[in-house]
């Protein structure tokens, strides 16, 4: 007589171990955002003990919004964000290199990783504290400058535009390269060594490997790196916030999109808040857009010429 074995199907319970998650997404991340994005169409604002609406207005918000500072408040984020990614991407790259290149037997690498890898574990609001007292006109820098001799009066770094953002600029710079140095290593480290060993058989100078085999065996890691550093800086706000007591000094120069949209969060005007947040949204979606197209644009005419499919 045959019997049939009954089937355990286990299927259910992966739903039942992912469920947490979208429980939780669902509650504090889906309900908010589209919460906020109602919220934008809607005229909600508190003037002193008198809370106005919600009273639907359409795009009455947008219209505000783009007749204000939004311009250069967007090109300031930019141009700190900028300052600092650039020898950010440089230095973790030469640092990658160097580190994985076994024939440079480097030594106590443990602890140069941990070395510089150390400032992204300190605390934002500790960092700019820091950089507030040293470049203060009576603080450490001036003071050994003018012991020194190479100036006569202390140096008003933030009362300059470019040494308020290039102060904003280094800030994010020393918080952040030693992240983008050891993602940069683990994807370096990922690539076959037989690839160098044949590079170095065919006589490959270090130039040639770097520029020819390892730049473009590690678009992905870089494409990942240049999309989430794009989002924290549009989202930048922690550091000038504090170093400039959240006023974007001098003549809000250093106002990042985040500091604006705080300033409307704490007028209590929701509705031009959640038209921000949405203009935010937007503009991150269409850069990292961008970047993805382009650099799936590059591996794709790097396949053609190759005869890759």
């Amino acid at each position: 007589m045959n019997t049939k074995k009954k089937r355990i199907d286990y299927s259910k319970w992966g739903y039942f171990f992912i469920a947490p998650f979208f429980i939780c997404f669902f509650i504090f991340s889906l309900i908010p955002l589209v919460d906020t994005i109602r919220y934008s169409f809607f005229e909600y604002y508190a003037t002193g003990l008198k809370e106005i609406g919600p009273n639907f207005v359409g795009l009455a918000n947008y219209r505000e919004l783009l007749e204000s500072d939004l311009g250069k408040y967007s090109w300031n984020t930019f141009v700190m964000w900028i300052i600092g990614f650039i020898p950010q991407i440089v230095i973790a790259l030469i640092l990658a290199s160097w580190f994985t290149d076994h024939r440079l037997k480097i030594h106590a690498q443990g602890f140069f990783k941990v070395v510089i890898y150390l400032p992204n574990l300190i605390m934002a609001s500790a960092f700019a504290m820091l950089f507030f007292t040293l470049f203060s006109e009576v603080g450490p820098i001036n003071s050994m400058l003018m012991q020194f001799g190479i100036i006569h009066e202390p140096i008003k770094f933030l009362a300059s535009v470019a040494g308020s953002r290039l102060l904003v600029a280094a800030m994010n710079f020393l918080m952040w390269f030693g992240n983008t140095t050891i993602m940069l290593m683990a994807a370096i480290m990922g690539i076959s060594p037989d690839i160098f060993e044949a590079a170095e058989l065919d006589g490959c100078t270090h130039r040639q490997r770097f520029f020819y085999i390892t730049l473009p065996l590690i678009r992905p890691i870089l494409a990942y790196s240049l999309i989430t550093s794009l989002i924290g800086g549009l989202q930048m706000f922690d550091v000038p916030q504090i170093l400039t007591g959240g006023k974007g000094i001098p003549d809000r120069t250093t106002m990042t999109l985040i500091m604006f949209l705080n300033q409307h969060l704490k007028a209590k005007n929701y509705g031009m808040a959640g038209a921000l947040s949405v203009y935010l949204f937007i503009v991150s979606a269409i850069l990292c857009a961008i970047v993805y197209k382009m650099m799936s644009d590059e591996d794709g005419n790097k396949k053609k010429k190759t005869g890759g499919k």
